[in-house]
């Protein structure tokens, strides 16, 4: 998981387009929404942090299976993480990120999404997703990806959504292809790893009403 300021200068986890995603389901863009509610569906809904997901959001930032597509190179500590959770609550066009906890209608907190680099002018912002192991193949990670652009497409107006993913995460790529994204682009060498560098993947999602 990668790490970006916020406006007060903060050290923050965010994350990017990772393999902890699980599989997927039909192309496509649209998804049925609860009683027209952006940030739910019929199988997941999106919440804000609270105080109890430290403990989740500790074993997820120290994960070393995360870090190899992010550039975490050091663990998260609680006080940072429980730090990184007041401050949560920041506006969006100040921070210029979200992050949205993923639920079943069980109430299981079954991953998280990352919204970053937030450009109100442009119209634009990138994403990343994180499943946790215990709930991954149950196709939670399409819903989520498709759920979260309907959000910010229909109550941010955004243009479009795009997402980096290494050239080795064939799991993302496919992910992110099966809810709509476009190949759109390549960073040659980007991302150092056991044997050499690796290429970051940029994916876009244009509004579909605005192509």
């Amino acid at each position: 998981m990668k790490n970006t300021k916020g406006s007060a200068g903060t050290r923050i986890p965010t994350m990017e387009a990772s393999s902890q995603t699980g599989n997927g389901g039909s192309v496509g863009m649209r998804i049925p929404t609860m009683n027209g509610n952006p940030l739910q569906t019929e199988r997941v809904r999106l919440r804000a942090l609270e105080p109890r997901d430290v403990d989740l959001l500790y074993r997820w930032e120290n994960d070393p299976e995360v870090w190899k597509v992010s550039d975490t190179m050091v663990p998260f500590s609680k006080f940072t993480l429980q730090e990184f959770i007041k401050t949560s609550t920041m506006d969006i066009y100040a921070s210029r990120q979200l992050r949205l906890m993923v639920e079943d209608w069980k109430g299981n907190t079954v991953g998280a999404v990352d919204v970053f680099d937030f450009e109100p002018f442009h119209r634009r912002a990138g994403m990343g997703i994180l499943i946790a192991k215990e709930y991954r193949e149950n196709g939670y990670a399409e819903e989520a990806v498709r759920c979260v652009c309907q959000y910010l497409f229909s109550v941010f107006q955004l243009h479009q959504v795009y997402c980096n993913v290494m050239e080795d995460n064939d799991i993302s790529l496919r992910l992110f292809q099966h809810a709509g994204f476009v190949l759109a682009g390549r960073k040659k060498d980007w991302m150092r790893g056991k044997n050499g560098f690796l290429d970051v993947l940029i994916l876009q999602l244009i509004h579909e009403n605005e192509k």
